[in-house]
């Protein structure tokens, strides 16, 4: 797996041992800003990142032990707050969510910073690792909305973004010969009455593809929608309470099990998934250390 530097700016390449989960570092390579968000293509054979400060996208291939190459074989500029980067399905297409106010931390009062609140479109070349504009290139959203994060139906041509601004998700459906995003709901993640400061998140859909999940920082709870199966459309199933400011948090490969992280509270908190309703139990909290970022679930064993 891999890992963005935002201090020192680089990307470090890790081998992860499957019997015990010890790390080995491949390689590290510089890169020309701070690394916000990174994700492999469907094959596995390119590194895209993505620069909230930077402005930029950039692809690096891949070695065959994982190590990556320097220097990246795309460096592309994009706009202010770009905070994801990953290709759909098929492998063809990739997209770039940019949030709508600039550093917008749940601890202080909105800044005055507007970011673009947009997301841009591209052609990716599997073979190659290149990215090209698509036509449009960006999807301009008609709200307040601050698209950051994005998750893919696992059998509908469907993507869901985390509105950080909106305190909502938005499903859109994505033309599989074009590429192309056209936007048909957006629900809240809030309950109904609550007006303070919030902004969400990560987002995440079941591997089943009937539950997804997104982060409130500030009500500071999960909140959780079942899928319909037919047409991607979202029900909102409630709120749970979690820790404070969750920034990062992550579904088990199985679906079964709920893990997020407080990046205020520096504990990571437990959740049994329903099955059948998709409702979260909490189960256990562990210490993890300060501001944890990031929660990343591997099977052992083999």
């Amino acid at each position: 797996f891999y890992v963005g530097h935002r201090n020192s700016q680089e990307i470090s390449s890790w081998r992860m041992d499957p019997d015990t989960g010890g790390l080995t570092q491949i390689n590290k390579v510089p890169v020309e800003a701070a690394p916000t968000f990174l994700s492999t293509d469907r094959n596995g054979r390119f590194l895209l990142s993505a620069y909230y400060q930077g402005a930029h996208v950039a692809v690096h291939r891949t070695g065959d032990d994982g190590s990556l190459n320097d220097p990246p074989i795309v460096w592309l500029e994009t706009a202010p707050a770009a905070h994801a980067i990953q290709t759909d399905r098929s492998n063809k297409f990739a997209f770039v969510p940019h949030i709508a106010r600039m550093n917008d931390s749940v601890m202080q009062p909105p800044g005055d910073v507007l970011g673009p609140n947009t997301i841009f479109q591209f052609r990716f070349d599997d073979k190659t690792g290149d990215l090209t504009p698509n036509s449009p290139l960006k999807v301009e959203q008609k709200e307040f909305l601050g698209p950051r994060h994005f998750c893919f139906h696992p059998d509908l041509d469907v993507v869901y973004f985390s509105d950080e601004q909106g305190g909502s998700v938005t499903a859109y459906r994505l033309d599989p010969s074009a590429g192309t995003l056209s936007a048909f709901q957006t629900i809240t993640t809030l309950p109904e009455g609550f007006s303070g400061r919030n902004t969400c998140s990560q987002i995440q859909i079941s591997p089943s593809g009937r539950f997804l999940y997104v982060p409130n920082r500030g009500h500071n709870s999960i909140a959780g929608f079942s899928v319909d199966a037919a047409s991607g459309r979202l029900t909102g199933i409630g709120q749970v309470e979690t820790e404070a400011v969750p920034s990062a948090f992550s579904l088990d490969p199985e679906g079964a099990f709920l893990f997020a992280a407080g990046s205020e509270s520096d504990r990571l908190a437990s959740y049994r998934v329903d099955a059948a309703t998709g409702e979260l139990t909490p189960l256990e909290t562990y210490p993890v250390g300060k501001r944890p970022m990031g929660v990343l679930i591997a099977n052992l064993g083999g």
